[in-house]
């Protein structure tokens, strides 16, 4: 079997590696196994925080449409009950939005939701 020379093939995943290490302090960012174990587990990071942002940003719109909601005498949670039963169909993203940037429009869904809650 014919000798395989890979040093090609070795240079360019060596590159690979340190590019994406680039900016990476001390030996991280110049030797390539120190590089090598620091890309993977930024990789890692980068995996499980994307996944991570859509939790975290459902949070804060959940927080801004609970004080927007509380601003007009109501909790979110009674608020989301009473939408469900008017049967607006909206989502938390587009109410957070309307609670900062739009507070009358937002009062008016919060009077929908309370005239459907009593």
């Amino acid at each position: 079997m014919p000798r395989v020379k890979r040093s090609v093939h070795a240079k360019k995943k060596r590159r690979k590696i340190l590019k994406h290490a680039k900016g990476y302090v001390g030996a991280r960012g110049r030797l390539y196994r120190i590089a090598t174990e620091a890309v993977e587990r930024g990789w890692c990071y980068a995996y499980a925080h994307r996944k991570r942002k859509k939790r975290d940003m459902r949070r804060l719109w959940i927080a801004r449409i609970n004080a927007g909601a509380r601003l007009n005498g109501l909790t979110y949670s009674r608020l989301i009950d009473g939408l469900t039963k008017a049967g607006v169909k909206i989502n938390r993203k587009v109410l957070a939005h309307m609670a900062v940037s739009d507070p009358e429009g937002f009062a008016h869904i919060t009077s929908i939701a309370k005239a459907s809650l009593s």
